[in-house]
């Protein structure tokens, strides 16, 4: 005869079949690749090729465009994107987090990979338009030119064609992949792959753990793993010995070594699910370590959507536009194709690259110029896990991003000269300009102009002068933009996006208030496993998860002691500072459950 608890355990699994059919493996899923890894980037409209296949826009010499050839990509940025004697804004409401966690969520969710070689032809030496190769061209007299008359850049490849929709006419042009999952669902910290999954896991702890460092510690606090297998490409400190080195770190996404921020956010995400899941160990001593693991993991996913939706997305488009376009949770729905989009991936979500400061500032426990490790100018910080390890750790970073502002988006100068003239990429020997890659890469895409984007959104097409003007604000950004353009349709998508006014509250404009928001409420309803769905957490986890912030996975996962309730809001130091014992915890009590009842 069952005991009784067991019996307990089978009515409620039979009610558990009965009520969720569709989360058992007998429930046909309908679309199973959309926001997948590896699968192609969504079209909202149609690819507007210079041959309708294949070329990108400005790849035929001479070709033109409403009586004008596009201007090259590297003079739109070097006569519209900065000026010299233009001051550098700050932005007295929001921190220097809400910039980068914008680039960690942004690697969530999108990642397209380029091709370098092709048939012998490497780009990193041609000046000529040979695919893969679509070479940023620039005057002998440009700073970056160097001893050539151009800057390498690599084609987005290509993905597979939908064989669902060979009917369509638009289904043979050359679509850009996207090699990450689109949901935002921590593909940062557990991978986008199972194999990759598998390297990052401590596959020989009971508790479930993520690999750390084996090598280096934070004062005790564990550190990413390092890549294996020989010297890596990341940079090294100046005099250091060959057995000193610190190799670059490894981390669910293969670009966690651009920043140092974006090093220690990831950081900061392994050591937290590491702490979790060695807490719901001790409550649950029955678990399997595999059971451990995927508990934690859906921990941390939920708490990277909770962060992005409820915490950064409101910040970015302003609260009217997110309580018009999104609105609170309405459930899953199955028709919404949750894929990322190209204009989303591509331009929209590039507009934080204007909000970049030009130095990563390191700060004391009074969150003052560090004494021992000085803020860095940003170009120093690019692939240099170093700087973390030799250089303070993940503290006085930390404490930079929080305890400064974030640049101010400026007109007059919209992006600085850090990126556009002394951007560092690993294996390329030059210095490179991120504004003229961002417009390169939308030429790639064939992405539509501009005005064809603002129609997509609901707008009125700017016909005028006067009309930009009274949607940018700035005639002399305007003038400068015509000047180089020569017609309004002529603008690039990203630009048109970055050059708007920001709506009321919002670090955007409209247009990229409304792609980031079509976008984002895709990802949210479009997800089956949405934290908020109540098939995947019980009222009671659902209600802890709400209690969770940056703010507490920092002080639960560095040694800083105070910080603001709200991790992206500026304020001054100490009175809009708490101790982190103020600052709200999660309680996984919610998660212990009765061995008894739980197994057979």
């Amino acid at each position: 005869m069952l005991a009784v608890p067991r019996l307990i355990h089978l009515v409620l699994l039979n009610l558990f079949i009965k009520e969720n059919q569709c989360l058992l493996s007998t429930c046909q899923i309908q679309n199973p690749l959309w926001g997948a890894a590896n699968t192609a980037l969504t079209r909202w409209l149609p690819a507007e090729y210079e041959d309708d296949a294949t070329q990108p826009k400005g790849w035929n010499t001479g070709r033109q465009y409403n009586g004008f050839q596009l201007p090259l990509v590297r003079d739109v940025s070097v006569k519209v994107m900065h000026s010299s004697s233009a001051p550098v804004l700050k932005d007295h409401e929001y921190s220097q987090m809400l910039v980068d966690w914008g680039q960690y969520i942004d690697h969530d969710i999108s990642f397209t990979p380029q091709t370098a070689f092709s048939q012998g032809l490497n780009c990193l030496h041609t000046c000529r338009n040979h695919n893969p190769c679509f070479p940023i061209q620039i005057s002998r007299n440009d700073r970056l030119s160097g001893s050539k008359n151009c800057l390498p850049f690599s084609r987005s490849s290509p993905a597979c064609p939908d064989v669902h929709q060979l009917d369509s006419r638009h289904t043979l042009q050359r679509q850009q992949m996207n090699s990450v999952s689109s949901f935002i669902d921590a593909s940062t910290v557990y991978g986008h792959s199972e194999p990759l999954e598998k390297t990052l896991r401590n596959l020989s702890s009971t508790e479930g753990l993520l690999a750390v460092n084996r090598k280096y510690t934070d004062r005790g606090r564990a550190y990413l793993p390092s890549v294996t297998g020989g010297p890596s490409s990341c940079f090294q400190q100046p005099g250091s010995a060959e057995g000193d080195r610190v190799e670059c770190f490894v981390a669910g996404d293969t670009r966690v070594n651009e920043i140092l921020p974006l090093s220690a956010l990831h950081t900061l995400w392994v050591r937290e699910h590491n702490r979790v899941a060695e807490h719901l160990r001790r409550l649950n001593p029955h678990w399997r370590s595999e059971v451990v693991y995927q508990e934690t993991r859906k921990i941390i996913g939920a708490l990277h959507q909770i962060i992005t939706m409820r915490d950064y997305i409101p910040k970015i488009i302003g609260q009217e536009w997110f309580d018009k376009y999104l609105g609170e949770y309405e459930g899953y729905d199955a028709s919404l194709k949750p894929s990322v989009s190209n204009v989303f991936a591509s331009a929209a979500f590039r507009f934080g690259h204007a909000t970049i400061s030009a130095t990563l500032k390191r700060l004391n426990e009074s969150l003052q110029e560090h004494e021992r490790f000085s803020s860095v100018d940003l170009h120093q910080t690019f692939f240099s896990p170093w700087r973390l390890v030799r250089e303070g750790g993940l503290d006085p970073v930390l404490r930079g991003l929080l305890g400064r502002s974030a640049a101010l988006q400026n007109q007059d100068h919209l992006m600085t000269e850090e990126l556009t003239e002394r951007l560092v990429v690993v294996n390329i020997p030059a210095s490179l300009d991120l504004a003229s890659l961002n417009l390169q890469r939308g030429r790639d895409h064939a992405l539509p102009g501009y005005n064809d984007w603002r129609i997509f959104c609901g707008f009125d097409r700017i016909e005028t002068e006067s009309d930009l003007v009274d949607v940018v604000g700035s005639d002399v950004l305007v003038a400068k933009i015509l000047q180089v353009y020569g017609h309004i349709n002529n603008i690039d998508v990203w630009l048109g996006g970055l050059m708007e006014r920001p709506l009321p509250g919002a670090r955007t404009g409209p247009l990229f208030a409304c792609l980031i928001a079509k976008q984002m409420k895709t990802l949210r309803e479009g997800d089956r496993f949405w934290w908020e769905n109540p098939e995947i957490f019980s009222v009671q986890q659902r209600r802890e998860l709400e209690t969770h912030s940056l703010s507490r996975v920092i002080c639960d996962n560095s040694g800083v002691m105070e910080v603001p309730l709200d991790s992206f809001r500026v304020g001054r130091y100490p009175e809009d500072f708490r101790f982190c014992g103020n600052i709200p915890s999660l309680d996984l009590e919610a998660w212990k459950e009765n061995p008894d009842i739980c197994t057979l």
